[in-house]
């Protein structure tokens, strides 16, 4: 086998293994968590003290590797309904093997533990049934409507409160941008289950679209909007957040237009369009942080 072959099947692998842990999401994930740190999660630590914060590079990674290990467990149990939905993602991703898969799995998780044990036995605690809970929702929980989705978007956020742990910064504001971003995110996960229906009804995954259909569906997403806009309305007038502010007053406008082309949508690609401005809402979110304290 030539020198050339070889690095080609090297990075197919590598593609292979950097789509099953979702690597683009991981860095975001790694950068939302540092920035969160900064300017809004560690109260009134300077960016020095949280830059040279071991513990909280070491709680950072330590979401990082159990996220990991979560879209590789999460893999393995939807490879079907994935091949249906996402083909050809799901036909890169079989360039490594289910031995593989399970070998980073266990190696991530392991290295999970033992960073958050060094920071101390609660985040080891902590982290565990985080690793645990991902497992129950992959096996189990991930195929009934609406708890499925909540534990799924709990489940995405929850490596937030541990740097909150860690900072023990429990103020409403910090909550009330988490009941942000937990809307945001369960509208997000329920027109996944649109874009993703037909895999999820050719397998039995009783999603809120295969057991009660398109119109609740969107009943459902209208429902959520409606409390973010309150949400939205809460945090501009209860908290001084600076330039922030304007963040909040663009979703307004945004959830209005999405809920308007949510109802004239009923196609695969027009809800994975929808699914797209949802990412760029969040990660809009991210950087209006940095906008906090101005």
């Amino acid at each position: 086998m030539s020198f050339a072959s070889l690095n080609k099947r090297f990075l197919f692998k590598f593609l292979s293994l950097f789509s099953v842990v979702r690597g683009h999401n991981i860095l975001f994930i790694i950068i939302a968590q540092f920035i969160s740190s900064i300017y809004i999660l560690s109260d009134n630590n300077s960016i020095n003290e949280v830059i040279f914060d071991i513990n909280i590079w070491l709680i950072i990674f330590s979401s990082a590797f159990s996220i990991s290990a979560g879209y590789i467990i999460n893999n393995v149990f939807d490879s079907e309904k994935d091949l249906i939905n996402r083909p050809l993602k799901t036909i890169l991703e079989k360039q490594i093997s289910g031995k593989t898969k399970l070998t980073v799995y266990v190696f991530l998780n392991i290295v999970t533990l033992i960073l958050s044990f060094i920071v101390s036995l609660k985040a080891l605690i902590f982290f565990s049934i985080y690793i645990f809970s991902i497992i129950i929702y992959s096996v189990k929980i991930s195929k009934y409507p609406f708890i499925g989705n909540i534990f799924s978007v709990l489940l995405a956020i929850t490596p937030f409160f541990a740097i909150i742990l860690y900072y023990k910064n429990y103020s409403s504001e910090i909550f009330s941008h988490a009941l942000f971003l937990f809307l945001i995110v369960l509208i997000r996960e329920v027109i996944k289950d649109l874009e993703n229906f037909v895999g999820d009804f050719t397998l039995n995954y009783f999603t809120i679209p295969v057991k009660y259909g398109e119109k609740i569906s969107k009943f459902y997403i209208t429902f959520c909007s409606a409390l973010v806009l309150i949400v939205s309305s809460l945090i501009l007038t209860s908290y001084e957040i600076s330039y922030m502010k304007y963040f909040y007053f663009f979703s307004y406008f945004f959830i209005t237009i999405f809920n308007y082309y949510l109802w004239k949508s009923h196609s695969k690609e027009k809800f994975q369009l929808l699914h797209n401005s949802l990412k760029f809402l969040i990660f809009l979110g991210l950087f209006s942080i940095i906008l906090h304290d101005i």
